[in-house]
């Protein structure tokens, strides 16, 4: 039985694999530095997008973590109503492997 993950988004787990550790660090520099340039907040989700993208990285790996990431980002936009969004727990694929 796997443990949830917790929908702090301050509780970020460190990504494990060098791919995604790759793609978390270019999640928190958009995060220092870019992010900043936009006016005011625009996300109308739940964890923030950003935040969404680099907890989906460090939970799932880089590749299905992408996926989620992608998925998310999709839905931006006015016909999605946004809210609490979390990263899905562990097992959330059927083919992952649950340690």
């Amino acid at each position: 039985m796997c443990e949830p993950i917790s929908d702090d988004p301050q509780v970020i787990p460190q990504p494990k694999g060098p791919a995604a550790k790759a793609l978390a660090g270019a999640v928190r520099f958009y995060q220092k530095y870019l992010s900043g340039l936009k006016m005011g907040s625009t996300c109308r989700f739940d964890p923030v997008c950003s935040t969404y993208a680099l907890k989906s990285v460090s939970v799932h790996g880089a590749v299905k973590g992408t996926v989620l990431a992608a998925v998310r980002l999709a839905k931006c936009g006015p016909w999605h109503p946004g809210g609490f969004d979390p990263v899905p727990n562990p097992g959330y694929w059927s083919t992952e492997t649950v340690r």
